[in-house]
């Protein structure tokens, strides 16, 4: 199954030239745990990705001031992306190999067409595995008592 058809669609983000603030009061309005830094407009490509993680650590835990910092002071970057054509094993692969939780999905032209978490990857693998415990069940012999 490639990753374009697991990932979330649904991106909130931010402008490079906003403050780490205004992106955490984004994630609680959103209630989300990651904001996609945009260059350009309409997803033409990442600049970074911020998580609450990132805004806790570098941010709070830094005293840097949540109103008078920008976001790219605490987003990660360079931005880790794979096409939406890519295979979920791959993407995985590639999460575990960088000590990322997370991927950009680009699709056409490298706009970006959505993120793809080890959350949702994870999901994948728990309705495979439901799958076959139900298939396990019904070829279970069946022995009148």
């Amino acid at each position: 199954m490639s990753v374009g058809r697991i990932c979330s669609r649904v991106i909130a983000t931010a402008s490079p030239s906003e403050t780490i603030g205004a992106v955490a009061r984004r994630m609680a309005e959103y209630d989300v745990g990651t904001i996609l830094v945009v260059k350009g407009e309409r997803l033409s490509g990442a600049a970074g990705i911020v998580t609450d993680r990132d805004i806790a650590i570098r941010g709070v835990a830094g005293k840097l001031d949540p109103e008078n910092t920008l976001v790219t002071q605490v987003m990660t970057t360079p931005v880790q992306s794979v096409s939406e054509d890519t295979p979920v094993e791959e993407a995985v692969s590639r999460m575990a190999s960088a000590g990322i939780r997370r991927l950009v999905v680009t699709g056409a032209g490298d706009r970006v067409a959505g993120i793809l978490t080890l959350d949702d990857a994870l999901d994948l693998l728990i309705e495979e595995a439901a799958a076959m415990g139900r298939l396990l069940e019904k070829q279970k012999p069946r022995i009148p008592a």
